[in-house]
């Protein structure tokens, strides 16, 4: 007996393009501020361009309401001559740091990374927290809920998503895993598409992490976060 192929569904989940945490003087600049760099804005109209020319049409489009995901999602659809409606939902916003004042001088290497070093374990990875501030459970607590209500929806086919790294972790780490879970070392690079086709009880993850400017990663050595470590530890060796 022959069985009828499962349907499924394609989701187009990104990170949203470079941005500037630091000033040029070092300032912080505030997270729920921060908007795309050059190199960002040119990031995402790359990832728009390659969604026009294979001809990808989105029915819906989610960000997390952060500016910077309404930018790159903004861009993306504007070069893929796309109108769809952008739609928001907070509970996807990334991992809440603390305040980088509060963290000892011992701590930050382990506040900036810990959490993206981890290996999955969940025993070992839902109490770290990001900056001090909100733990990976935290984030897992608040994100996969709000992702299942996104994928029980049946008004869409094809969806962009366009989110953050440590959600995007903890999003694509659940399906990878069929279960609640946490892969640190997946690395998200701006403006990184993840391919997944959405089952109705299951996702498949055609492919991660591809960079449209940069598709062989072959600049990249260091992951976001310890790059971002390092223009604070430039910042805090060379005060304005």
């Amino acid at each position: 007996m022959t069985q009828t192929p499962t349907p499924r569904r394609r989701l187009y989940l990104m990170r949203h393009g470079s941005v500037d945490y630091f000033l040029d003087d070092g300032t912080p600049v505030p997270p729920e501020t921060v908007p795309l760099n050059a190199t960002g804005r040119a990031q995402a109209d790359s990832a728009g361009a390659l969604f026009a020319a294979s001809n990808v049409r989105f029915d819906r489009v989610l960000v997390s309401g952060l500016p910077r995901t309404v930018e790159t999602a903004q861009r993306v659809l504007a070069a893929a001559g796309s109108d769809t409606a952008i739609e928001t939902d907070t509970a996807l916003q990334e991992i809440r740091p603390g305040r980088l004042s509060d963290l000892p001088k011992d701590a930050v290497r382990a506040a900036f990374l810990g959490a993206f070093e981890s290996d999955g374990t969940l025993d070992a990875t839902e109490g770290h927290r990001f900056l001090g501030g909100e733990s990976v459970g935290e984030l897992l607590d608040r994100c996969l809920p709000a992702w299942a209500r996104f994928l029980g929806r049946s008004d869409w086919d094809t969806a962009l998503v366009v989110l953050h790294g440590g959600v995007n972790r903890a999003l694509l780490s659940s399906a990878l895993a069929g279960t609640r879970a946490f892969f640190g070392r997946m690395e998200q690079a701006p403006a990184c598409i993840n391919v997944l086709d959405i089952g109705h009880d299951h996702a498949i993850i055609r492919a991660m992490n591809l960079s449209p400017t940069q598709w062989l990663n072959d600049r990249e050595r260091q992951t976001t976060m310890e790059k971002l470590l390092a223009q604070y530890l430039r910042t805090e060796s060379n005060p304005a």
